[in-house]
């Protein structure tokens, strides 16, 4: 990462997607619209 920000910025998405319960159920219904339009 080039600044501290960023580092901040891609560990807080990763708790939020991998432990947030809603989170992970929005993202695997946005993995399956993806995998759907493939």
């Amino acid at each position: 990462y080039r600044t501290q920000d960023e580092a901040r910025a891609d560990l807080f998405e990763y708790i939020e997607r991998f432990h947030n319960p809603r989170m992970r159920r929005r993202v695997a219904a946005q993995d399956r619209k993806l995998t759907a339009v493939l």
